[in-house]
């Protein structure tokens, strides 16, 4: 009898744990929770902490409270001005409501199509009414603000917050980008010439200016060096006639010894002159003079005997 109510107290202590186990929760501080029973709602906790449920009859539905991811399709988006641009864009969401969540999604896996549907006709709205250099460049801070604005307005009943929406690349179609990028060729190919072209012109200016320098230079040299060797020839004409007045025999003497200075150079030197030319009359006499022609006479008359 004993044996069988230590039995029974196992087992009604076992059964007591398990209801312990099954009633009791946790959620974390990233966690929101929902408690529903038979699948309606009847708490929101919003706080971490240690909660209890009513076994088999309650069950908890936890839900991220920190913000979330939501990648979206790259599209493609036709701006204002008629260009086409294929978009790639991304959100971060936070479910602040886990009842109106519950409601609209039941679950995050089911919630991330619609929200993505959401975003992506969102972007394409507000890119399709902005011209193309404003996506680009000018105004795209300001478009994503109007794109989570809108966005948020149409889940306010969902319980979730767009925290942010931006743009993670947004280029043109394959074949614009070609395009565009044989015409920037062509431009870039244009320029390159033109400026080829000017430096060419550039160049040939500066040559045909320094050849005109040159010869300019080269002309005023040669006039100043011709009359340097002018005024030379003339100062030397005048010592030459000085010497020549002081003394003519000596000044005739110095002139033939330059003269046979400068035809007797080298070691192969060869004159063939007359013994009597006046080339060689010092040769013939220390003084210069020429001996006396026999007179005509003299030549006549014939030896004595």
């Amino acid at each position: 009898m004993r044996a069988f109510l230590t039995g029974l107290l196992m087992i009604a202590a076992a059964g007591a744990s398990g209801a312990v186990l099954f009633s009791a929760f946790i959620v974390d501080q990233t966690h929101k929770a929902l408690l529903l029973q038979f699948g309606e709602p009847v708490k929101v906790i919003t706080e971490p902490g240690l909660y209890w449920r009513k076994p088999f009859v309650q069950t908890v539905e936890q839900f991220d409270n920190r913000i979330l991811d939501l990648e979206t399709d790259e599209q493609e988006v036709i701006a204002s001005d008629q260009k086409r641009l294929v978009v790639d864009a991304f959100a971060r969401y936070r479910i602040f409501d886990p009842l109106q969540f519950y409601q609209a999604f039941r679950t995050e896996a089911g919630a991330r199509p619609r929200l993505t549907a959401i975003v992506d006709s969102t972007i394409r709205s507000v890119l399709g009414r902005a011209p193309f250099i404003d996506v680009i460049r000018n105004r795209r801070e300001e478009l994503m603000k109007q794109t989570i604005a809108l966005v948020n307005n149409e889940m306010r009943n969902f319980g979730v917050e767009i925290v942010d929406v931006r743009i993670r690349r947004a280029d043109l179609p394959e074949a614009n980008s070609q395009a565009i990028y044989r015409r920037m060729r062509t431009e870039r190919e244009r320029e390159a010439a033109e400026l080829r072209a000017q430096g060419s012109e550039q160049s040939q200016r500066i040559k045909s200016t320094a050849d005109k320098d040159v010869t300019v230079l080269l002309a005023n040299a040669t006039r100043e060096s011709e009359q340097i060797r002018g005024d030379g020839d003339e100062e030397r004409n005048r010592i030459y006639a000085e010497a020549f007045s002081q003394d003519k025999d000596f000044f005739a003497f110095y002139r033939s010894m330059q003269a046979y200075e400068e035809a007797l150079k080298g070691t192969h030197t060869r004159i063939v002159l007359s013994p009597s030319s006046e080339f060689f009359r010092y040769f013939n006499a220390p003084s210069g003079d020429q001996p006396a022609k026999p007179s005509p006479s003299a030549a006549a008359t014939p030896p004595a005997r």
